[in-house]
């Protein structure tokens, strides 16, 4: 995304990039990012909580008039966890979790392909 964000600021069109892989992006040189120190995937905010996403997606888009110079960088003022050992855990697969992960993941393509079968174009979340 930082690529094309480029290419599209070359050609006229603004943008701010919202995610979470901080060396990638602004390494890439985009001219507005905001920053969400989230798990990658994550990067408009915690899954359901729709006043934390809003919030984001809010700051995000006044970038483009608080922005006083290229390559800005703003980072997110929120949390994933107050314990910061959610970026050694998250998404981690290893011997403990390995078969649950393996029955949520069995299930989810179960529940994936019934809803196909029935026409529903949504897909099914898990807990």
């Amino acid at each position: 995304m930082s690529l094309v964000a480029r290419h599209l600021e070359a050609n006229g069109l603004p943008t701010v990039i919202l995610g979470s892989a901080r060396d990638i992006v602004e390494y890439c040189g985009v001219p507005r990012f905001y920053y969400v120190d989230f798990p990658l995937g994550n990067p408009c905010g915690k899954p359901g909580d729709r006043v934390m996403q809003q919030a984001i997606v809010q700051q995000a888009v006044a970038l483009f008039e608080s922005a006083t110079h290229s390559r800005t960088t703003v980072r997110a003022p929120f949390e994933w966890s107050e314990d910061q050992s959610w970026r050694d855990k998250y998404a981690r697969v290893d011997d403990s979790n390995r078969d649950s992960l393996r029955h949520k993941g069995e299930l989810r393509r179960q529940q994936q392909a019934q809803a196909k079968t029935a026409g529903d174009a949504r897909s099914p979340m898990i807990d």
